[in-house]
């Protein structure tokens, strides 16, 4: 049986079910070849009534990454165009059910188009860790950063370029270089801590050792990095040992509730924090408390969630494909544990804006590799990648996304600085 001709403008019914709203925000093209939406409008392609299916299962947001992920589904133009128009249009949160009045016009539009049937099996790059044990133990905290970190250092490095840094860089304007921009996030925070030769500096959640590499190479420190990530682990070893800083730089695969053996004049968290978990981050602050030394500076540098009160969802595309487990924090929130944690606060920064040209950045390296990212990881990985960098720079444009470095002392030391004097 052919298609039939209307292919185009009865989809474009269906998206505009699932999204909730009278129209469509693309120019969608279907199967058959016919088109609907708005000319001028960002393009999105459905290839097929699998795709089709996925959303009558899953009308939302894991439908459609699903679709996405597994090529049923693509974006052949501005992704970040696309992403914008479809997450803007949408309902308010993407876990909202459809009425019993929109189920009925779904069902009824796909049956037109014969696309009922059994649910399509997830892509195999979406992951449940419900028989890992409880959420945030160290066992299934485990295994939620290997899913996201132990993929391959070759496709990090396609991705975040030679400065193997995998959180918000820190950009002096628009034209400033990737690698610029990360290695002057790293200065920024050494600079924060107020690194001097010879202090012993603990890096929690070290990734593959670039902080650690900066803080031991340029203010001549001996840095204890830990990481859930043996693949992360032992690259990181691999540069210490290659810029001759072995004896400086100790790499362990170690839970950050294990280290023991402080006292230490800094810490950094550069983009761990958000692995912690909201029923931990109290933990979290009194355990890096037990670890500095009196009068000795945390900076916590985490993504923040700015859109109002959130609870962790385990059916939304980033906890099924990309942070599994992952919860992000409010800026109050993360203060509000440091402080109760007894750590003082001295600075706190908002570097929203350097998110998107960051993320932006690291999607033009994937693109343009994309050949080799797929030999490396597959084409469903790298377009989990693609997908998930692309909506992030919506949540921090749109402003439902922050990020914030929070500086904080452990009381005990003498008075800090004329604020911000030692460290712009």
């Amino acid at each position: 049986m052919g298609s039939p001709p209307d292919v185009a403008p009865r989809l474009a019914e269906i998206l505009g079910i699932v999204l909730g709203s009278d129209g469509i925000p693309v120019r969608l093209r279907a199967w058959d070849g016919s088109e609907a939406g708005p000319p001028d409008a960002p393009p999105l392609v459905i290839r097929s009534r699998r795709a089709l299916r996925r959303l009558v299962w899953s009308p939302g947001q894991l439908g459609l990454a699903r679709a996405y992920v597994a090529g049923e589904l693509d974006l052949p133009g501005d992704a970040f165009a696309a992403v914008s128009a479809i997450t803007s249009a949408g309902r308010p949160t993407t876990s909202d059910p459809l009425t019993a009045r929109q189920r009925r016009r779904l069902l009824t539009a796909a049956a037109r188009l014969g696309a009922l049937g059994p649910e399509p099996a997830p892509p195999p790059e979406e992951v449940r860790l419900d028989g890992h044990g409880r959420r945030h133990s160290r066992t299934r905290d485990a295994v939620a950063i290997s899913h996201h970190y132990d993929v391959g250092n070759d496709f990090y490095a396609l991705v975040l370029g030679p400065s193997m840094v995998y959180s918000c860089a820190v950009w002096d304007d628009e034209r400033t270089g990737l690698d610029t921009a990360q290695e002057t996030k790293l200065d920024l925070v050494c600079r924060k801590l107020g690194l001097r030769p010879g202090m012993r500096v603990l890096d929690v959640g070290c990734g593959w050792g670039s902080f650690a590499l900066h803080a031991a190479r340029r203010y001549g420190t001996d840095v204890l990095g830990i990481t859930l990530s043996a693949e992360q682990a032992a690259l990181a070893r691999d540069r210490a040992a290659a810029a001759g800083l072995a004896g400086r730089v100790e790499i362990r695969v170690q839970d950050y509730r294990d280290v023991d053996d402080g006292p230490f004049d800094a810490v950094a968290s550069i983009g761990m924090s958000e692995h912690v978990g909201r029923a931990q981050i109290a933990g979290y602050a009194s355990h890096l408390h037990g670890l500095l030394a009196p009068g000795a500076r945390l900076l916590n540098h985490a993504i923040a969630w700015n859109a109002g009160p959130a609870e962790h969802d385990p059916d939304t595309f980033m906890a099924r494909y990309v942070f599994p487990d992952g919860e992000v924090l409010s800026l109050t929130e993360m203060v509000g544990a440091l402080e109760a944690g007894g750590l003082e606060v001295l600075d706190v920064e908002a570097l929203r804006p350097h998110y998107p040209l960051t993320l932006r950045a690291w999607v033009q390296r994937l693109e343009e590799h994309w050949d080799e990212a797929v030999r490396l990881v597959g084409e469903g990985r790298a377009r989990v990648w693609r997908l998930y960098m692309v909506a992030a720079v919506w949540t921090f444009e749109s402003g439902r996304q922050g990020v914030d470095q929070v500086l904080v002392q452990r009381p005990g030391g003498p008075l800090p600085p004329l604020r911000r004097s030692a460290w712009v």
